[in-house]
């Protein structure tokens, strides 16, 4: 019993090039955008640190610039389970909560969530690096 096709062998063939191909390109697109995202949380853990920073000296809290940092870790916890990296998108998920209002929640849960800027600056630059050796 035979199959009869009408596509050729060679069609075949080039379609399976082009698919190899489109492929390629998906994986390099996904890792500029890893690169990009992961960069952003570096930026917004020192942003935030500098925000701590003014907090302890002056004393003084600002709702405009909790705001900038809840939706800016918000969004990147978004692109950054969109991007599959399910475990640092947690993380900002949480650390955009808290600073929508820090005093909401229970300091034994965001010790347990590990959100501390040192932790999630270092998560993302050993993603990074892994990026990097691919």
């Amino acid at each position: 019993m035979s199959i009869d096709s009408s596509i050729s062998l060679w069609e075949l063939i080039k379609h399976t090039c082009s698919w190899i191909t489109n492929l390629s390109r998906a994986r390099e697109q996904r890792k500029r955008e890893s690169v990009l995202a992961l960069r952003k949380v570096i930026s917004a853990a020192r942003q935030t640190s500098v925000y701590m920073r003014q907090l302890r000296d002056t004393g003084k809290v600002s709702h405009k610039t909790e705001g900038r940092l809840t939706t800016l870790w918000t969004e990147l916890g978004f692109a950054l389970e969109d991007l599959g990296l399910g475990k640092l998108a947690k993380r900002c998920q949480i650390t955009g909560k808290h600073w929508a209002d820090p005093a909401k929640l229970d300091p034994e849960y965001l010790e347990k969530a590990d959100i501390g800027l040192e932790r999630i600056e270092q998560l993302a630059g050993e993603m990074l690096k892994d990026l990097k050796t691919r």
